[in-house]
């Protein structure tokens, strides 16, 4: 799950932009992100890339298996 990190939730997190790319034109090689949180104003970005197999956030959120503090 991804949440704002000075939020502490992910209630408030708007994608703003958001890209997939395609190497082969069928299998999705990487999924990016970024987010904005509305209440706080935090922005951050999410980036997924399957050859790697590899999830890397940045700026103001972050990845965690974890329930939410604030729902």
């Amino acid at each position: 799950m991804i949440t704002c990190t000075n939020c502490e939730t992910p209630q408030f997190l708007q994608i703003t932009q958001s890209r997939v790319y395609f190497e082969d034109g069928e299998m999705i090689n990487e999924l990016s992100e970024t987010y904005e949180c509305t209440l706080c104003g935090s922005t951050g970005q999410y980036v997924y890339d399957e050859e790697c197999d590899e999830e890397t956030v940045s700026g103001d959120v972050e990845l965690t298996t974890e329930r939410p503090k604030f729902a």
